[in-house]
């Protein structure tokens, strides 16, 4: 037998071990391949939207092979101290340094290469598939299959690179080994876990200070100071904090000794000391995932609100109104043509701007008169206002695009060509603006005062006209490419552009809810269907750092339940005992990701006027839990029956 084969013989023996390895890293090379299939295909440069959604899944190619370094970087050196006697063995029969080093090498080389062969295997099987489905989702045309020569040269380049760039460095971890050390493996006897109430104390201050950071005004230094703190405070929770909980957890002898308590209970903390920092990679990844996946469905969710809570199909603003009316016909005769009743309401805004009293800061407003949104107020869903006098007005706010930093009975200051003091006498802020999510806010005020500010030119005012067209008719359910709303709009769009065009200046806008609607959406596909690919990756590999965990403790646990087992200790109590403390491991950075998560997504979304985050972030984390109990079915099933051999 010579030494490759030798090698070899070495992976195949240990293919329990490795499966979790080869696994999530073949995975990881599927998914890279696949996006680079996408991103080189001939196709996509000539699509519209092709190029940004190349650009995007490069971003994500680059991502998941950075995590990859890691992730093998991590796996190897588990497997490496998982047979330090394996080596301290061979040394002693006489193996030399440098035949360990290249029996490492080439173990190592053989499993990249499997998984290199298998995720290229499967990419290219799944490529048209993938093609197929990110087109779809994007909505885009769609892509041919083709035969990927530069991906698969890039793909085999960069992780075969990968793997011999570990794989040497990864035999300075052998190499300062004496023979003695290895030879006592993995099997060191253990110190009790510690715990410092100093760097407890400190780990409590540290998430405290991350979530206070976070509800602060958010800036490029909140949020450093945030991420700093929270991620620091989650390393000592699992290093410190957990210990002592377990600890505090021993002080009640009575629940202590009831069944297997005192078993699981006292094993536990070691098990969390030793894994503190496996832990911590663990909920920091699934933290991020879980952060991501969060954000993308409460934009979604509030992309469809908006959408529903817009009375107006179409807004058609003329900036520079002149004496002569504009030309509406073009968008009567669409409308006409199409067979759908409408409504065309006309409102006089003039643009300005306000600020609280003592305040430097001014906020863009647009002025309506009392009678004018009165008027309007039934079509917009909306109570009308009590009448004002001319010291007093009403403000309508947009929550997609202003603070909300006004109450009633507040006083403000209107900038217009002579300065007005107004009292708030009413603040309403509803969960979207009836005239679109790019409108100002609306300050509404007495009609005489509305006709002294229009009559008086003023660099600070700009009068313009909105013409709001209410459809009963496509008030229905949310469109789509083919619909009638969609269709009808974007060419109604397009006849406003160009008419502007023709003009040389912008002195119209046309906008649609449909196409607004339809814009964020497919924006947000391309990001949730990359992201998607990611947080299966993060998923896949927080499973495989806590299986290969469990492998390398299996040899230290067998012997302490043979031991126990010889005292009386049945198959029951083992696996219960033993199935409490996998859960733990695996379920406790599910339960951390989803707090921190709450805690940092809440104030992030708000800032654009997102509320509610609490169903998608538990819609998230329920797809991880479901995912991670899948992992913990089979890691405890492979896990207990390991155990039970060993049992008397």
């Amino acid at each position: 037998m010579n030494f490759p084969q030798f090698a070899f013989n070495n992976v195949k023996r240990n293919s329990r071990a490795y499966f979790a390895f080869f696994l999530s890293s073949a995975f990881m090379v599927m998914i890279f391949f696949s996006y680079s299939v996408f991103i080189y295909h001939p196709g996509v440069a000539s699509i519209e939207l092709g190029a940004n959604s190349a650009a995007g899944m490069q971003i994500a190619s680059y991502i998941v092979f950075v995590f990859a370094f890691f992730f093998v970087l991590y796996s190897i050196s588990a497997f490496l101290k998982l047979r330090n006697l394996e080596f301290g063995i061979l040394m002693m029969l006489g193996a030399r340094s440098g035949q360990i080093n290249k029996l490492i090498l080439i173990e190592n080389m053989l499993i990249g290469l499997l998984s290199i062969v298998t995720g290229m295997s499967f990419g290219m099987l799944l490529s048209k598939l993938f093609l197929l489905l990110s087109t779809t989702i994007m909505g885009m045309d769609h892509l041919p299959f083709y035969w990927p020569v530069k991906p698969l040269l890039i793909t085999s380049i960069s992780f075969i690179s990968l793997f011999l760039v570990i794989s040497i460095f990864t035999l300075l971890f052998i190499r300062k080994h004496q023979v003695l050390d290895l030879l006592k493996g993995s099997v060191k006897p253990k110190k009790e876990p510690r715990v410092s109430w100093l760097l407890s104390l400190l780990g409590l201050l540290l998430l405290t200070a991350g979530a206070l950071a976070i509800r602060k005004q958010l800036s490029p230094i909140t949020l450093l100071v945030a991420a700093i703190t929270g991620i620091a405070g989650t390393y000592f929770f699992y290093s410190q904090l957990s210990v002592l909980g377990i600890r505090l957890l021993k002080l009640s002898r009575k629940r202590l000794w009831r069944g297997t308590n005192l078993l699981w209970i006292s094993e536990m903390s070691y098990k969390i000391k030793d894994n503190a920092r496996m832990l911590f990679l663990v909920t920091v990844v699934t933290s991020l995932a879980c952060m991501a996946s969060g954000f993308i469905l409460s934009i979604n969710q509030a992309n469809v609100e908006v959408y529903k809570n817009s009375p107006f199909a179409i807004d058609y603003s003329i900036y520079k109104p002149g004496k002569t009316p504009p030309d509406l016909q073009p968008i009567h005769n669409k409308l006409q043509n199409a067979k759908v009743e409408y409504t065309e309401n006309k409102i006089e805004l003039i643009s300005a701007s306000i600020q609280s009293l003592g305040k430097e800061e001014t906020q863009s407003i647009d002025l309506i008169s009392w009678s004018q949104f009165n008027q309007l107020a039934s079509k917009m869903d909306m109570s009308e206002v009590a009448p004002l006098s001319d010291k007093e007005a009403a403000l309508l706010l947009n929550p997609q695009l202003d603070s909300h930093n006004y109450t009633t009975n507040q006083k403000i200051q209107l900038k217009v060509q002579h300065d007005a003091e107004l009292k708030l006498k009413e603040v309403q802020i509803p969960k979207s603006h009836p005239m679109g999510q790019y409108t100002s806010s609306l300050l509404i005020v007495d009609d005489s005062l509305y006709n002294n500010i229009s009559s008086s030119a003023s660099k600070y005012t700009r009068p313009y006209v909105k013409y709001l067209y209410k459809i009963p008719a496509w008030d229905g359910p949310l469109p789509v490419d083919t619909s009638a709303e969609t269709i009808i709009t974007n060419e109604l769009i397009q006849w406003s552009r160009d008419s502007s065009n023709a003009n040389n200046q912008y002195i119209s806008i046309l906008d649609a809810r449909a196409d607004s609607y339809l814009a964020t959406k497919q924006g947000m596909a391309m990001i949730s269907f990359i992201g998607i690919f990611i947080a299966l990756i993060f998923s896949l590999s927080s499973a495989s750092f806590l299986f290969f965990k469990l492998h390398t403790e299996l040899n230290a646990d067998k012997k302490m339940y043979n031991a126990l087992s010889k005292i009386g200790l049945s198959v029951k109590e083992m696996s219960a005992s033993a199935t409490r403390q996998i859960s733990v491991l695996f379920y406790i950075p599910i339960i951390v990701a989803t707090i921190q998560t709450l805690v940092v997504i809440r104030p992030v979304l708000k800032q654009i006027s997102i509320t509610n985050v609490t169903v998608p972030v538990l819609i998230t984390s329920g797809a991880f839990l479901a995912v991670q109990t899948i992992y913990f079915i089979i890691a405890r099933s492979r896990y207990i029956q390991s155990l039970k051999r060993i049992m008397v």
